[in-house]
């Protein structure tokens, strides 16, 4: 496949769960020629969609298609809605969740490609609360993850605690 031919994400895909994020591969890092990923994140009301982590390689833009998604990214904390954009640079901790009682929905650019793999990996060994293998993935793919971060921003947002 070339970077100039079309891909056709099937309605019928189910996304791969993560909690309460949601994650659909709209366009892999082999569609774009390894310049981007593109994967569209539902997301559960009053969850964390990830806690605080860092990457080493990806830069991300997420675009907020519904909904109220709070965000964090270094020091700062902002609320986007629908028709926002917001930038998360390699580097820089930052976590997002859902702010509010209703479903929210955002579509993210990861710049480059490569990284819409780590969901996948990370769905199973997250469901058999394998930690291990998590903070392998996690290493493999180069992104730094806080899991100490998850009941603070829980309890700072108002956000259901993951079981």
């Amino acid at each position: 496949m070339t970077l100039h031919d079309p891909v056709l994400l099937r309605a019928a895909e189910a996304p791969i769960r993560l909690g309460g994020l949601g994650v659909r591969s709209l366009a892999s890092a082999a569609a774009t020629g390894g310049m981007a990923a593109l994967v569209e994140h539902p997301l559960a009301p009053l969850s964390l969609g990830a806690p605080l982590h860092t990457h080493s390689r990806e830069d991300e833009f997420s675009f907020i298609l519904e909904g109220c998604v709070g965000v964090m990214v270094g020091d700062r904390v902002l609320e986007a809605r629908p028709g926002d954009v917001v930038s998360k640079p390699r580097g820089v901790p930052h976590a997002f969740w859902n702010a509010t009682d209703a479903p929210a929905r955002l579509v993210e650019l990861i710049v480059p490609g490569g990284f819409e793999g780590y969901f996948a990996e990370m769905a199973p060994a997250i469901a058999a609360e394998d930690w291990g293998q998590a903070a392998a993935i996690c290493a493999r793919y180069g992104i730094e993850m806080d899991m100490g971060s998850i009941g603070t921003l829980s309890a700072r947002f108002g956000l259901a605690v993951p079981a």
